[in-house]
């Protein structure tokens, strides 16, 4: 039976080549998560929303947490390849850099509005995938700080800064995804909270 709130894919089954099938997994997959919550994401759901086979759905994921970690790190490359651009046309400056990491999370996580907190739930929900959300935002935190530590000497970005930085950028992420705060809102105090921390950092006062 066809659950409530999402349309299945029209058409007849069709052959794609593997990478082709793959993208149009992983982007009916944001689309279940978008219209119907995370929960409602398996591998059945999956194969029926796509219009395909179960075997076919399994042949890539192999089980849900795979595909949850799929979606998951298709974020962070899409995160990491949107600040990589930025910089190459930011000035070697704070306000600049801290402009390159609030505009690429906020637009990054826009791209993908309001299922990407869902993921992030479900990742929660299972040890292995828990490891890989840590792991994926250790990474991201360091670049950060190697972006932000020349304006920061002596003492450094301190991984207390990194993780308040990190809470605002979900925050204000996740507001401009709902329509709470423009986009350009969120960057903007995105930008200014991650030039505050610097500056606390360099004059040593507590984060």
């Amino acid at each position: 039976m066809q659950k409530r709130g999402i349309p299945r894919a029209d058409g007849p089954r069709q052959r794609l080549p593997r990478q082709e099938r793959y993208r149009q997994l992983i982007e009916t997959a944001w689309r279940i998560v978008r219209e119907a919550g995370s929960d409602a994401l398996t591998l059945g759901s999956l194969a029926e929303q796509a219009a395909v086979a179960k075997p076919v759905v399994y042949d890539h994921f192999a089980t849900r947490n795979g595909l949850l970690a799929a979606l998951y790190e298709e974020f962070d490359t899409q995160q990491h390849a949107l600040i990589d651009a930025a910089l190459q046309a930011s000035e070697p400056n704070l306000d600049s850099r801290a402009s390159v990491i609030a505009g690429s999370y906020v637009d990054c996580v826009l791209a993908q509005g309001r299922e990407l907190p869902g993921v992030r739930a479900a990742l929660a929900g299972a040890p292995e995938l828990e490891v890989l959300k840590r792991e994926s935002e250790t990474v991201f935190l360091d670049k950060c700080r190697e972006l932000l530590a020349p304006f920061a000497p002596g003492k450094g970005i301190t991984p207390a800064g990194l993780r308040a930085m990190q809470g605002a950028a979900d925050a204000l992420s996740y507001a401009a995804a709902v329509g709470d705060i423009t986009p350009t809102q969120a960057k903007q105090e995105l930008r200014d909270t991650i030039e505050a921390m610097v500056m606390r950092q360099r004059t040593g006062t507590p984060s």
